[in-house]
């Protein structure tokens, strides 16, 4: 478990770090917003179609197998990118990155499902939290800083000795959890599972910037869906599905997917907004943003393990509706943000909005998940992670669009009243009040989840016979 947490905080760090070293790789390959956008597009697309395929892979070979062919795929993709001359060869080391980053977080969830009985896996996860919340937690400080002090290849130079550490390590250490089961690739739904779940994640990300009117945007969208509906129709009449869709079959794991779905869209809003608030209306520097986001996000981390043992005693009802309600709360608060909003202020509400998450984040999923019998957990996460995947992806165009339109209407209104000020300051306050609409929109799409999280129940692990008495 040391050895696999150690991998996939690497892993989640490497994700956060090109937020912030955007600006930099622009000027450095001079290059437009749209195609450096591509390193964080690009990497969510890799993550997005390879994810749907841990299923399949955690039930072909031993978890060693797959961690260390994972982060041998990690370390060599680091190199790459490390060592780019130009942009585009940045762009295939960030691709072969998130090739191991696909495979890792859905491979650690069923170890430690494997691993611990349902009454401990709370804490168990509990303390993968703490681990795998600090990545994102000093990755975006930590780049700034070292943006500000060295060349950017150091983002890279930096991990490869620890990559080599832990590749060492998991040779050395590493046992196999789970047995494999001998069995085919399904190619047709290998296909059909990149083409569905690539052109949804790549048409619900275009839809922020080129809009939903977009030809290429319904074009996508729409073979997206013809695509992941054909896939899942295969899965639920072949013998051995490449990603099994029975799962569904089991009630709280249903519900707390979809809970997940809607809550991982409220989300969003943190990686999205509040970095446009701080550096683009505010003037904030991107050391300035991360230092303000890293208290919040450090109280999640160390709140993961205490978090975990009260799901173990509890269950994940009453930490989710208390969760989501601090989110609601902190939320509404950032409905009525301006240019001199105090920077202590945004501190503390961007902390409690993180400590709303650490209520309800791991107890949540891992409610869904100990309802399955043992043969669906490979999955089980595999589906869990993919639908959150989506849910970020529609959650981001949704946020992109409302912010653009909104922002629009406030500049027209300010217009119109034919104010004296600057069009820089009338820009900077049409800004704020589109992100204070799309704050308002967040909430309202959070209270759905905190009605459906009253509904969460602490059930038994279902038996294999019951999902061989169904399948029947």
């Amino acid at each position: 478990m040391t050895i696999m947490i150690l991998g996939a905080f690497f892993t989640i760090f490497n994700q956060t770090t090109m937020t912030v070293a955007l600006p930099t790789i622009m000027d450095v390959f001079s290059i437009d917003a749209s195609t450096g956008q591509w390193l964080t597009t690009g990497y969510m697309l890799v993550n997005g179609v390879l994810i749907p395929v841990t299923g399949f892979l955690m039930q072909r070979y031993t978890t060693r197998q797959l961690f260390l062919s994972a982060m041998l795929i990690f370390l060599v993709g680091t190199v790459v990118s490390a060592l780019a001359p130009n942009f585009p060869v940045l762009l295939t080391g960030r691709l072969i990155q998130a090739a191991s980053t696909g495979i890792i977080m859905p491979l650690l969830m069923n170890v430690v499902l494997k691993l611990y009985p349902p009454e401990k896996r709370g804490t168990a996860m509990g303390t993968v939290g703490l681990a795998i919340i600090f990545a994102p937690a000093i990755g975006p400080t930590l780049t700034g800083y070292v943006l500000d002090v060295f060349p950017w290849q150091t983002l890279f130079y930096g991990m490869i000795p620890f990559i080599l550490i832990i590749i060492v390590c998991g040779f050395i250490f590493l046992r196999n959890v789970s047995e494999t089961i001998e069995s085919k690739m399904d190619i047709v739904s290998l296909i059909l599972s990149t083409i569905g779940f690539g052109a949804l994640l790549y048409g619900f990300s275009e839809a922020g910037s080129e809009g939903w009117g977009s030809i290429e945007v319904i074009a996508t969208l729409s073979v997206g869906v013809v695509a992941v509906v054909l896939f899942s129709w295969r899965q639920l009449v072949t013998e051995r599905p490449f990603l099994d869709l029975r799962a569904f079959k089991y009630n709280m794991f249903t519900l707390t997917t979809l809970i997940n779905c809607v809550i991982t869209m409220v989300m969003y809003a943190d990686m999205i907004l509040l970095p446009l608030y701080l550096q683009n209306a505010r003037g904030f520097t991107a050391l300035e943003a991360g230092f303000l986001m890293l208290p919040g996000a450090l109280l999640m981390g160390l709140l993961s393990p205490a978090v975990g043992r009260l799901f173990d005693r509890f269950g994940a009802k009453w930490l989710s509706v208390i969760g989501i309600t601090i989110i609601l709360v902190t939320t509404y608060t950032f409905t009525d943000l301006s240019d001199s909003t105090s920077y202590m202020h945004l501190i503390l509400m961007y902390a409690g909005r993180r400590i709303g998450m650490a209520l309800f984040l791991m107890p949540l999923q891992t409610a869904g998940l100990n309802q399955l019998p043992s043969s669906l957990h490979s999955h089980g996460t595999a589906i869990s992670n993919t639908a959150r995947q989506v849910a970020g992806a529609i959650g981001t165009s949704l946020l992109v669009t409302i912010m653009t339109s909104r922002t629009k209407e406030h500049l027209q209104d300010i217009m119109m009243e034919g104010s004296d000020a600057s069009k820089a300051h009338m820009i900077m306050e049409a800004s704020i009040g589109g992100i204070n609409d799309t704050y308002f929109a967040i909430m309202i799409i959070g209270a759905v989840s905190l009605v459906l999280s009253f509904f969460i129940k602490k059930i038994e692990q279902a038996p294999e016979e019951t999902l061989m008495s169904r399948s029947s």
